[in-house]
């Protein structure tokens, strides 16, 4: 049994206002997120992920400034949420310049 984990994901632009909000999904996914996977070699990995799906979700990419990542387990502890392969490659091209996460 895997443990499941809640990643968001929050982007903002340069006076910090939220942009959008995404959240990972175990069930779900996105031709992006698909398209993403196969790029970096990944091509198991098309459940959506939390950055992923806050870059799908921003209306205007052009004001993004900063992405928050944030992940807990199952009981709500803080883990380390550091982006993967395919998130890192999703938020060079959406231009987003300051990645913080937990």
């Amino acid at each position: 049994m895997t443990t499941k984990q809640k990643i968001t994901a929050i982007i903002y632009d340069r006076r910090d206002r939220v942009l959008s909000v995404g959240q990972n999904s175990y069930i779900k996914t996105h031709p992006y997120q698909a398209k993403l996977a196969k790029k970096v070699g990944e091509i198991n990995k098309i459940y959506l992920h939390a950055e992923v799906h806050a870059i799908t979700r921003c209306r205007d990419l052009s004001k993004a400034h900063k992405i928050r990542i944030f992940r807990y387990d199952s009981k709500g502890n803080p883990m380390i949420a550091k982006p993967c392969n395919i998130c890192s490659t999703a938020i060079i091209a959406a231009g987003i310049d300051v990645i913080e996460h937990t």
